[in-house]
């Protein structure tokens, strides 16, 4: 079983950069060198009601809903995972694709079968993870179902599927 062996915050001050380079390749046009594995959302700050930008992994991408799920690696701490939760409605980009999205949180069940087919295509990507959450794991498949517990796992839902953005 997962072992908490330290606490983690999401990164504060000159740490942080190192987080947000993502946004500045789709700031300069160069989101399509992170292909399909990355989304950047655009959403509202709840607390400012201003524009926010975050770029997150994609650990799943359903071809027939259109839907990007995502994981909140530092917990429901994630500034912009409260931000979506308070601000649901959203723009995201992946790769030179932008659209409008609705973001919703998925189901325990949901989310352990998200957790458990992401371990299923990157193994070495969740022990990483769980390392930089300050966590000691085999990967085993209790491992993936307690961290599917632990990371919320949201869905960016297209609204306008095939459809590119007006902005």
């Amino acid at each position: 079983m997962a072992e908490k062996i330290k606490d983690v915050r999401p990164p504060r001050g000159l740490a942080r950069l190192g987080w947000r380079t993502p946004i500045w390749l789709y700031r300069l046009g160069l989101g399509g060198l992170l292909g399909e594995r990355f989304v950047l959302i655009n959403h509202i700050g709840r607390k400012t009601d201003q524009l926010r930008q975050a770029v997150v992994e994609v650990v799943q991408h359903n071809k027939e809903s259109g839907a990007y799920v995502v994981a909140s690696g530092f917990g429901e701490k994630a500034d912009w995972y409260q931000n979506l939760m308070a601000h649901p409605e959203v723009t995201i980009q992946v790769g030179q694709k932008r659209m409008l999205a609705h973001a919703k949180r998925l189901s325990l069940p949901q989310a352990t079968e998200v957790m458990l087919d992401y371990n299923r295509r990157h193994p070495a990507a969740l022990r990483t993870l769980s390392r930089i959450l300050g966590y000691r794991t085999d990967g085993g498949e209790a491992d993936v179902r307690f961290f599917a517990n632990v990371i919320p796992i949201v869905a960016l839902m297209p609204q306008n599927k095939g459809q590119p953005d007006a902005n």
